[in-house]
């Protein structure tokens, strides 16, 4: 790990975010007749880009299109799979952002007119606007695996966008037999939140150790390495008997990456099987999270490349296929950040202040942006990965600032994780408390 210290990681992000909103909250007042932003998309990102260009100038008319009454934040919903954490505890309301002054409204985008600048919903609503701020997460690849849609999900739920699915999992962990199987199908890169598969199988382990220790664990993946993979294999062997130099064998944790095997073909929902390269798996529990591409409304939109996510400008988040659209988040082309909730509020400020600036009519601040994801293995043994990243104008992208960040060190040190699990909570608490208070 680099000697980078969490203090000054901390000051660092601090520094970051002050880059990218680096021109006083009161020094972006428009004046004259109000701009119109609409948000599609209630999210870490689309959330925190309303609160945020709110607060840069309450001039600004902000609306924020989102489905769902409530959100379930993808980020310490495992700890509901290993009974650690209750579904409400990761649920979010929109009150906050009314409170700043934000127009909340539930309806689902059905398309964005680019030309028109024009949003338009399944309730028959339009809503006008001069920047459009799309945040709509991810979608699935339904046909990648054969055998395994978004109707088969509802009873093998990949519970990869949290809340139901999230429960329904937990149901048919906590109703498995001890002794029984559970099969995990994580999907290939690029994904939401990379550790997240890993989590969970430690998550799960740790339910299992405690009311079904007879029960294994069998993952089938497509890859041949995974963020964090060294914590991972050494936090599994510590607490749930896997072994590392022998990731196929008997303990609880079964690890087939794509050299042994793990490449799934199929999936039989009526007897439970997966069928990959290694041969088929029957399992008690099957959770599958297929690979991922941009959310529905960007390609409904005309947003995404031929890979299916969105290209946009780094310094701005504005669409590279479409003028006056902006997009943050999961579904945007912002590496070498990674998919995950600290990444998607940073971009979202970055895009906030773009967007105040460009209403203006001013220039646009060169931002720096900040990433820290925290994984819990077991009972006061978290892990973590930072980097802080900037714009770099020569370069027209985003990159990392060297030294700025790493991971855990790899050698245990008790008080060290105790420490990882405590600022795991307080990240979860201020990060929520930041985009929805």
């Amino acid at each position: 790990m680099s000697k980078f210290t969490r203090r000054n990681f901390l000051k660092a992000g601090v520094a970051a975010a002050a880059a990218g909103t680096s021109l006083s909250y009161g020094s972006f007042a428009i004046g004259g007749s109000s701009k119109k932003v609409v948000i599609v998309g209630g999210g870490i990102g689309g959330a925190t880009a309303a609160k945020y260009i709110r607060m840069m100038d309450s001039s600004v008319d902000v609306t924020v299109i989102e489905a769902n009454k409530n959100y379930y934040t993808c980020f310490m919903s495992n700890e509901v799979l290993s009974g650690e954490r209750t579904l409400d505890s990761i649920k979010f309301g929109y009150s906050g952002l009314s409170k700043h002054g934000v127009n909340v409204v539930n309806d689902v985008v059905t398309g964005i007119d680019a030309d028109k600048r024009v949003v338009k919903t399944a309730g028959g609503d339009s809503f006008s606007y001069d920047r459009c701020i799309v945040a709509p997460g991810v979608d699935f690849k339904w046909d990648a695996i054969e055998g395994y849609d978004a109707k088969i999900a509802e009873n093998t739920p990949h519970a990869w966008k949290a809340g139901p699915q999230t429960a329904t999992l937990r149901s048919q962990l906590e109703a498995m037999k001890d002794g029984g199987s559970f099969i995990v199908v994580p999907p290939t890169n690029p994904f939401r939140c990379p550790p997240g598969p890993y989590e969970r199988v430690a998550q799960v382990a740790h339910y299992f150790t405690k009311h079904k220790p007879k029960s294994s664990i069998i993952i089938l993946d497509p890859k041949k390495k995974f963020s964090k993979f060294g914590l991972f294999n050494a936090g599994w062997a510590k607490h749930y008997g896997y072994d590392p130099k022998n990731p196929t064998g008997d303990g609880m944790i079964k690890w087939i990456n794509n050299e042994a095997g793990g490449i799934v073909e199929s999936y039989d929902a009526a007897t439970k099987t997966v069928s990959a390269d290694a041969g088929n798996f029957k399992g008690d529990v099957v959770n599958i999270i297929p690979p991922q591409k941009a959310g529905k409304i960007a390609f409904a939109a005309g947003l995404t490349n031929d890979k299916g996510w969105c290209p946009v400008n780094g310094k701005t988040f504005e669409s590279t296929i479409h003028k006056n659209i902006h997009v943050v988040g999961d579904s945007s082309v912002a590496a070498p950040m990674p998919k995950s909730g600290y990444a998607a509020n940073s971009e979202a400020k970055v895009c906030a202040a773009a967007v105040v600036a460009l209403l203006k009519g001013g220039s646009v601040p060169t931002p720096a942006y900040v990433n820290t994801c925290y994984s819990i293995i077991a009972p006061g043994d978290g892990i973590s990965v930072a980097m802080v990243y900037k714009y770099d104008e020569a370069a027209g992208k985003i990159i990392k600032v060297k030294g700025s960040g790493g991971l855990t060190p790899g050698k245990f040190d008790p008080v060290l994780r105790e420490r990882e699990v405590e600022y795991a909570y307080s990240w979860f608490n201020n990060i929520t408390s930041d985009v929805f208070n």
